[in-house]
C-alpha cells in the first residue's frame, strides 16, 4: 500500500462494509463537508474520505500548477487513491467538479467503478448558446476570477451565501466562508479557473457507469437546464429533482440527499 499517496490526499477510511464509497468534496471545500452524511453509511459501506492537493489537510507540498490546470490531474488522484486502496466497483459520490472529475477517472479506469453519483455537477459551466446553457456568461467568470485576484475574502463573503442559499440558516453559509477562506488564495484561484472554464461535454458519451444525478432546487451554480443535460447526453443515467434548495445539499439536507442515494444503490 502506498502510504505516500494516503498522506497526500489526506485519505480516512472507515466503515464495517466490503464495498467502497468515496465522498469526493467540490471547490473550496474538504472532507468534513460530508460529516452529516457519513453516518447514514457506516454500517454497509467502507467509507473512502479524502481532500485533494491544497484543499483540507493535503499535503500542499505535491501541488504542481502543471498536474492541477486540467481536471485529469485531480482524476489521476482519485485513480491512485483507488489502486492504492485496491478498490473494485466503488460507488463514487462526487459534489460538483468532482462529478466531472469520477467521470473522467472513470473513463480512463472503469474497474473501480460501479456507480456513480453526481451532486450538482455541471458539464459545462459557461454558456454556449444557443445550443447550451451552463448558468454563466463567460464575462460573469472573468469577472469572479478578478475578484478572487483582487480581494479574496471579499470574494469568499460575497459568494457563500449565494450558493448555499439557505437564507434561514446563516451557519451554513459562515462555514462555507470559512472554508473556502482557508484556502491557498494562488491554488483555490487556479481551481476555480480549471473548475468554472472546463468543457466536459464531449467525454460524457465515453462515460459508460450508472450515473445518478442529483439536481437541487435554486442552485445559482447548476441550474436545471445543466442537469437535463447532463441526464440526456450520458448512457444508464437517472435523474431526481432534490427539494433541497442551494449548491451544498449534503450540508443543508443531508437526510433527504441519503434518501436519494440509498434509494438508487437499493436498485440492483
Amino acid at each position: 500500500m502506498n502510504t505516500d499517496i494516503l498522506t497526500r490526499n489526506n485519505v480516512k477510511i472507515f466503515g464495517q462494509g466490503k464495498q467502497s464509497i468515496v465522498f469526493a468534496h467540490g471547490f473550496g471545500c474538504d472532507q468534513d463537508m460530508w460529516r452529516y452524511m457519513v453516518p447514514f453509511f457506516e454500517k454497509d459501506y467502507r467509507v473512502v474520505l479524502f481532500d485533494y492537493v491544497g484543499s483540507g489537510s493535503s499535503q500542499i507540498n505535491y501541488y504542481n500548477s502543471d498536474k492541477y490546470n486540467r481536471l485529469e490531474g485531480y482524476a489521476e488522484d482519485v485513480l491512485d487513491i483507488m489502486a492504492t486502496l485496491q478498490m473494485e466497483d466503488a460507488i463514487f459520490v462526487g459534489h460538483s467538479v468532482s462529478g466531472m472529475i469520477g467521470m473522467l477517472a472513470s473513463i480512463r479506469e472503469s474497474k473501480y467503478f460501479e456507480r456513480i453519483i453526481m451532486l450538482g455537477a455541471s458539464p459545462r459551466y459557461v454558456n454556449d448558446l444557443p445550443d447550451y446553457y451552463g448558468g454563466f456568461n463567460r464575462d460573469e467568470i472573468n469577472e469572479l476570477l478578478q475578484m478572487m485576484q483582487m480581494n479574496f475574502i471579499g470574494w469568499a463573503s460575497y459568494l457563500a451565501p449565494i450558493v448555499m442559499q439557505n437564507e434561514d440558516r446563516k451557519e451554513l453559509s459562515t462555514e462555507l466562508e470559512k472554508s473556502f477562506c482557508s484556502r491557498d488564495p494562488h491554488i483555490a484561484r487556479q481551481f476555480a479557473e480549471v473548475t468554472f472554464l472546463s468543457d466536459c461535454r464531449e467525454e460524457l458519451e465515453y462515460s459508460s457507469i450508472p450515473t445518478l444525478i442529483l439536481q437541487c432546487t435554486d442552485d445559482s451554480i447548476s441550474p436545471p437546464e445543466v442537469g437535463d443535460y447532463l441526464h440526456t447526453h450520458l448512457r444508464n443515467s437517472t435523474l431526481r429533482q432534490m427539494q433541497a434548495t442551494g449548491h451544498y445539499p449534503h450540508l443543508s439536507h443531508p437526510e433527504e440527499t441519503t434518501k436519494y442515494i440509498k434509494d438508487y444503490l437499493a436498485i440492483s
